[in-house]
């Protein structure tokens, strides 16, 4: 008999005032304890209409984790990589460095930015940037579906991006009233979060609605995929996929770093104000990949 995956918690998460000031927006998506989202740290989805000319952002640092940034609409990046709405972009903090995201005109975007722990032996790992545009992203599409998988294995296609904490990441839209039946590792942490629509969740049928996150029950098998079935309801549906393997180790998280111990924190923060991290536009040409 096959695992099927059903939702065991599903909330409406507040939008907050963002920290880039007038015009910005965010809301946490992850409000679960990291024993429950791990590999899942911070998800955040920021929505941004900025209307003055005054640069909004600007460098900072991180380290011990990777970031995972979906652009859903806008423009954003930096010198080196200007990314545009549907493209991907995931960022290796690893031993740390200094990375920069300033928006220096009028703009309307919305990004959701993962924070994503990684496997205590690659903590302190190289840092490394891969970028994928849009029209580089493997999908399946037969006019009721569109699944688009930028990280990990689905609905028969595969993603290019290497990955050091096993992530599915999948943008899916089914048409009014479609169903699909996806697979995925059944020990994997898995939610779901609706951008537009509904959409009914597993052999339960438990809806989840716009806006909602919703958390996928998980098993201990980790040898078995288990079936993800979804049934969009009258207007279709758009859904984001969030699923990785749990690593685990308790982490240390303290602004812009994640670490094992308090110590690593303190040592960052040391790293950081002698100068010690580089900024990520330096890193060596084989750590910046481009699908």
């Amino acid at each position: 008999m096959s695992i099927q995956r059903n939702l065991a918690k599903t909330y409406t998460p507040q939008i907050q005032q963002g920290f880039l000031g007038a015009g910005h927006l965010a809301s946490p998506l992850i409000q679960v304890d990291f024993s429950e989202s791990d590999p899942f740290i911070v998800l955040m989805d920021d929505r941004l209409e900025k209307r003055d000319e005054q640069p909004a952002g600007g460098p900072h640092p991180h380290a011990g984790f990777e970031t995972v940034s979906l652009l859903l609409e806008g423009e954003m990046g930096d010198e080196a990589y200007r990314m545009s709405g549907g493209d991907l972009q995931l960022m290796t903090a690893g031993s740390g460095v200094i990375h920069t995201e300033t928006i220096e005109r009028e703009a309307t975007m919305r990004l959701l930015q993962l924070w994503l722990t990684l496997p205590k032996k690659d903590r302190w790992a190289t840092p490394r940037v891969q970028d994928m545009p849009l029209n580089h992203v493997p999908k399946v599409t037969d006019g009721s579906i569109d699944i688009k998988v930028y990280s990990g294995s689905l609905a028969g296609v595969t993603s290019p991006v290497q990955n050091y904490t096993p992530l599915i990441l999948a943008d899916i839209r089914l048409a009014p009233h479609t169903s699909t039946v996806q697979y995925i590792p059944a020990h994997y942490t898995a939610f779901l979060y609706a951008l537009d629509g509904s959409v009914e969740v597993g052999d339960a049928k438990k809806p989840l609605t716009h806006d909602q996150v919703g958390w996928l029950d998980r098993f201990a098998d980790d040898d078995v995929l288990s079936e993800l079935r979804l049934t969009a309801g009258e207007t279709g549906s758009r859904i984001i996929l969030y699923a990785g393997e749990r690593q685990g180790d308790e982490i240390v998280s303290h602004g812009p770093f994640i670490g094992d111990t308090q110590e690593d924190i303190r040592r960052l923060y040391q790293d950081f104000r002698q100068g010690k991290l580089n900024h990520i536009a330096t890193i060596p040409k084989g750590q910046r990949i481009l699908y």
